[in-house]
């Protein structure tokens, strides 16, 4: 059928609908000549970070003593680089974010944006080597807490509690210098490829080890102490969230629960509150929802329900008289 391009004939006025609610109220825009964070540069950069987090696991094959240094060399200062301008980024635009208040922009004052965005790069590359040091505890962890394993590798390889782990820590880093964006940025991708949804401002303490995945979620104000394993589906969340007199939501106040050392939380578990507490050494049963603070070696369980089986010469009896 061919097309009638009569109707071709009404897009420029549909184009000039849809830009005319390009207003300087509309909140769904950026228009301007400051530069936003770029997605698939932030994607980049991951890989390039687990490429040294993990060498030989990742990107660059064939890697040995004689031509590690060098590989390495040569990621940081492509990180150095490219963390820089993103931070800057970043930065600049948060400024114009906080400032449209005040009518200003950002973009047109004397601030050296890519000279705090230099500092923070470096100082967030120093991290690495401890980073290394604690992914090596969460590898041990998982390898300590799945008889399915066989070995390490098949941690780095396979596992994507790993992977959204990694890309927490690297984001928690950036969140501890200060930048906006680019960690909600990493830990969103993250889960969307993993299902594991933690908040890049979440406290996660050594030895972590999220077993299965798929729908956990970490929220913001958690503090999770030393060798804490949790299972699929678990949901670390806020029980309310507090408002102003004008109803507005109160930001940064402890909203999520305060895990304590060598907890076990099993799948689709469900905490919640910031004032909620799950004392060390305890273990949570699948399926429950806390919201009150658990004394150390405590454990919480549903109480079994009852389960009926109906077998094969229940066929005949009729349905109004099974009991499920």
């Amino acid at each position: 059928m061919a097309s009638d391009f009569r109707l071709k004939e009404q897009l420029p006025r549909l184009t000039d609908a849809i830009v005319r609610t390009y207003t300087p109220n509309d909140r769904i825009n950026h228009l301007g000549h400051c530069p936003l964070p770029k997605y698939e540069v932030i994607l980049d950069i991951l890989e390039d970070l687990k490429d040294i987090l993990y060498p030989g696991f990742r990107k660059r094959e064939g890697l040995h003593v004689g031509n590690v240094s060098y590989h390495v060399g040569d990621v940081i200062d492509r990180l150095h680089d490219r963390l820089t301008t993103q931070i800057a980024r970043a930065l600049l635009h948060a400024d114009r974010v906080e400032s449209k208040a005040a009518r200003s922009n950002p973009c047109d004052e004397k601030v050296d944006y890519e000279a705090k965005g230099q500092r923070i790069a470096i100082a967030f590359l120093e991290r690495i080597p401890a980073l290394r040091a604690m992914l090596s505890k969460d590898v041990d962890a998982a390898y300590d807490g799945d008889p399915s394993v066989t070995n390490r590798d098949e941690i780095i390889f396979c596992f994507p509690g790993l992977e959204a782990v990694t890309i927490y820590r690297l984001a928690h880093e950036l969140v501890h210098f200060g930048v906006p964006f680019i960690p909600r940025m990493m830990t969103e991708w993250a889960h969307k490829q993993t299902g594991i949804d933690i908040h890049p401002g979440a406290k996660i303490g050594e030895y972590f080890f999220i077993d299965h995945g798929t729908g956990v979620v970490i929220g913001e104000t958690c503090d999770i102490g030393d060798r804490v394993k949790i299972y699929q589906g678990v949901t670390l969340g806020a029980l309310s969230f507090a408002t102003d007199a004008d109803g507005q939501l109160i930001r940064g106040s402890k909203r999520h629960p305060t895990i304590e050392d060598r907890v076990v939380i099993y799948a689709n578990a469900t905490i919640l509150g910031g004032r909620t507490i799950v004392g060390h050494d305890s273990v949570i049963g699948s399926s429950v929802w806390v919201t009150s603070t658990v004394a150390p070696h405590s454990t919480v369980v549903l109480e079994k329900p009852k389960l009926k089986i109906r077998s094969a010469t229940d066929i005949l009896v009729p349905e109004d008289n099974y009991q499920i």
